[in-house]
């Protein structure tokens, strides 16, 4: 056989060509190009978040990348992707002197800090001598070209020979872009600074080190490593000064992770009297109870449906995102990102709309539409016509081309069952009744912009704990700047994960159970 033929695939917006063979997906060919597409379901053509406009061809139009293959050179326009992604930075935090790790030779005059997450990768300048922070700097997580979630990725990486490598190279070079930016806003060189903390979660952790994930996501799911690293930064291809150090928080367990354990020493969870539940909803939920006597800590499946991975007019916090839903004299209200046309919807909107279509009874407690003859309260008779079919299926129209389906519904039930059934247990491994959590600590973007009273009408939070939530912001950052800043934190984190007991919820025999129970949706309760 002969060679394949090779075209050439131009992208209007970067201004850039990359040649590519025949046969390779125009997704393909972006990722080569170094373009660093979106891509939550991995390129299996399913969630459709990765649109481009081909603008020459046989195949012009919108269309998804990944289900483009290149017979052709071709020109394409990617500007059709989500735009202005809200990315949060700064959370709750505790005052504590600058003492940084010693290090001979090397002068402490400046910091760095990271949260990589799975969908956002923030950093942090700060200064040796202060604390005090000088520059932040974020971006998207260049890994979602390779899947969504962290499955996606370990899966990516354990499929192909050099799939470790890639995702490694990617985080490193976002993180050295960063570096880039921090070190410009503040005028200083980038070899100026002389350490840089890191957390992120189990995956991000092992991806960062060049680590396997295979211990990760095959039972019993355990860290191929927990303890904190301390090592040169340069050996991880982080570029500060030629000796700078590099500070990785410690993991608990599973999915929960170092940027679990920065939360928890932002908000120095291991010296509450009070008996808190800190709730961490991003890609994933983690989710910690306890205090300074006892901490138990579990992972579930929470976050792809409020980061619009599995809804059909889902789409991240961006520009165009309807980011919440209410009710105003008799009428659906509801507000968009940018203040532009409604694109889609981010999760604190979705949440919001589902929590307003159960109190008006458009939705029943098992997940239903119900049908439009069944509609009984004053609002659902007067929007009975937004309830109409997409596909042969029912759905609600909120606003322009938005609109949430029965399966949307779903994976709502899905996401809020797995994190109802994960505080079931761990209240019931700790001996303890819900209405005995004082505190609800929610952490991460998404728990900053959330509604606490449409996560307790959809049956996310106890309802019994609405008055108790409170958003701490990105802790997990701040926990990352503390352990920089000053030696005794960076200690004080090495510790925390060994007072934590880790619940693997897959291996409770009555999660499935639990679960089950939790996926109906609570009777609504006025306040």
């Amino acid at each position: 056989m002969g060679e394949k033929r090779k075209f050439q695939v131009s992208f209007l917006r970067e201004n850039r060509s990359v040649t590519v063979e025949e046969g390779t997906t125009v997704l393909q060919a972006e990722i080569e190009g170094g373009l660093q597409p979106d891509a939550p379901c991995g390129g299996m053509g399913t969630c459709g978040k990765c649109k481009v406009h081909i603008l020459n061809g046989s195949q012009p139009g919108i269309q998804k990348a990944c289900c483009v293959k290149v017979t052709e050179d071709l020109t394409v326009d990617s500007s059709v992707r989500e735009e202005g992604v809200a990315i949060l930075e700064n959370g709750e935090s505790r005052l504590v002197p600058a003492k940084p790790m010693e290090a001979e030779g090397l002068d402490n005059r400046y910091l760095a800090a990271f949260d990589v997450g799975t969908t956002t990768v923030v950093g942090y300048l700060l200064d040796g001598e202060s604390g005090k922070q000088i520059a932040h700097a974020s971006m998207l997580n260049p890994q979602s070209q390779y899947g969504a979630d962290v499955i996606m990725r370990c899966n990516y990486v354990l499929q192909n020979e050099k799939g470790k490598e890639a995702l490694s190279h990617a985080i490193r070079t976002a993180m050295n872009q960063l570096l880039e930016r921090l070190a410009k806003d503040a005028s200083i060189d980038k070899k100026q600074i002389s350490q840089v903390s890191f957390v992120g979660n189990t995956c991000m952790h092992h991806l960062f080190l060049e680590l396997s994930p295979d211990s990760v996501v095959k039972a019993p799911y355990v860290p191929a490593m927990k303890e904190p690293v301390t090592a040169e930064a340069g050996e991880y291809g982080i570029e500060i000064h030629p000796r700078g150090r590099l500070l990785v928080l410690p993991n608990i367990g599973g999915f929960v992770g170092a940027d679990t354990v920065g939360c928890l020493l932002a908000t120095d969870f291991d010296h509450r009297e009070k008996i808190a539940l800190m709730i961490d909803i991003g890609t994933n939920g983690e989710l910690v109870l306890g205090n300074k006597e006892r901490m138990v800590a579990c992972s579930t499946a929470a976050g792809p449906a409020f980061e619009g991975a599995k809804i059909h007019c889902g789409m991240r916090g961006a520009k165009g995102a309807i980011d919440h839903v209410w009710k105003e004299n008799g009428e659906l209200r509801y507000s968009v990102i940018g203040k532009g046309e409604a694109k889609g919807i981010c999760g604190s909107g979705l949440m919001d709309a589902v929590a307003l279509l159960l109190k008006e009874e458009i939705v029943e407690s098992s997940g239903r539409f119900y049908d439009r003859e069944e509609l009984e309260t004053e609002f659902a008779r007067k929007h009975a016509d937004r309830l109409t079919e997409v596909g042969g299926k029912p759905a609600f129209f909120l606003g322009g081309q938005v609109f949430l389906t029965q399966k949307d519904i779903r994976e709502v039930q899905l996401a809020k069952g797995a994190m109802a059934a994960g505080i079931t247990l761990m209240c019931r491994y700790l001996g303890i009744q819900k209405e005995e959590i004082q505190e609800v600590l929610v952490a991460g973007a998404f728990g900053n912009y959330m509604d606490p009273k449409s996560a307790c009408a959809i049956g996310l939070i106890p309802q019994v704990l609405l008055k108790r939530v409170r958003p701490v912001g990105n802790a997990a950052g701040e926990g990352a700047k503390l352990a920089v800043i000053n030696r005794e934190e960076f200690q004080h984190a090495a510790s925390i994960y060994e007072k934590v007991d880790f619940l693997e919820l897959a291996a409770e025999k009555d999660f499935q159970d639990v679960f089950v129970d939790e996926l109906e949706f609570p009777d609504y309760e006025e306040e």
